[in-house]
């Protein structure tokens, strides 16, 4: 049976807790520094920040793959590093940059490696009802028989999410998910990440994808981070301009009136 580490806690304890004070950089100066954020269950966070502004090393250390002496990562309230690599994955599920199947993997065998860290917990047929309903809800029941190989890269994409979503987790890191799509699928897939009432830890370049997706952002900038609040007060050029040397404006939509965030460089509008 699956362990709880809710047990003999409150539903006021975040999901996550994260309290970085330094992460040093060898030779000299911090990976990450004062980073301190919290989020709840269901919320979806986006951390955006520059090349280099240790997005990617946030999510390691989230994770405890990155070894952080002065810092404090809570999953519902207990310690990230008092966990086995096992007790983490039952908890916490990564899709990665750098992730590389193998390509001869039918679909559906791919997404059963994410039942891996609970293969003891309930019968075959148990696993293969939750493979099923993450084949299901990422739409990919059509092509579940098809090699990875076979598939498209937003499929590809939907096929890790599928996996990610088999480990039943409590958090999901997601690295950079959208590389790679096109405007239309990147569009579908973080959308269908929202839905799924997970909370959600994501690296995101396009700024554009912000608004309808997080519920939180952090921006980083260097390894610290400058800010932590609902879009709307991040993405404005007082914070975005010193980072990215972009400044942002909204502009009614010509046929719902919503506001629409539009960046630009100045100086080549």
């Amino acid at each position: 049976m699956e362990e709880s580490l809710t047990k003999g806690g409150t539903t006021n304890v975040p999901v996550l807790s994260v309290s970085i004070a330094s992460l040093p950089r060898p030779g000299g100066g911090d990976i990450l520094a004062d980073i301190h954020f919290s989020a709840g269950k269901g919320e979806c966070l986006a951390v955006i920040g520059p090349n280099g502004s240790g997005k990617t090393s946030l999510l390691r250390a989230i994770d405890h793959e990155l070894t952080v002496r002065e810092s404090d990562v809570r999953i519902y309230g207990r310690s990230v590093s008092a966990l086995t690599r096992q007790q983490r994955a039952r908890q916490i599920a990564v899709l990665a940059q750098n992730d590389a199947p193998d390509m001869r993997l039918a679909l559906e065998d791919y997404v059963a490696l994410g039942r891996i860290p609970h293969a003891r917990d309930m019968s075959r047929r148990e696993h293969e009802s939750i493979v099923t309903r993450a084949i299901n809800d990422t739409g990919l029941q059509k092509l579940r028989t098809r090699s990875l190989s076979a598939l498209s890269g937003g499929e590809r994409q939907r096929a890790a999410l599928a996996r990610v979503l088999a480990q039943s987790p409590k958090l999901v890191l997601l690295d950079e998910p959208t590389n790679h799509l096109d405007p239309q699928a990147r569009v579908e897939l973080l959308a269908l990440v929202k839905s799924l009432g997970i909370t959600v830890v994501a690296v995101l370049h396009d700024l554009s994808l912000i608004e309808s997706f997080a519920d939180r952002v952090l921006l980083l900038s260097q390894g610290r981070a400058l800010a932590w609040d609902v879009p709307e007060r991040v993405l404005v050029s007082e914070r975005l301009y010193p980072v990215f040397g972009l400044t942002s404006f909204t502009v009614p939509h010509p046929e719902t009136g919503k506001a629409l965030r539009i960046f630009e460089v100045p100086g080549y509008a």
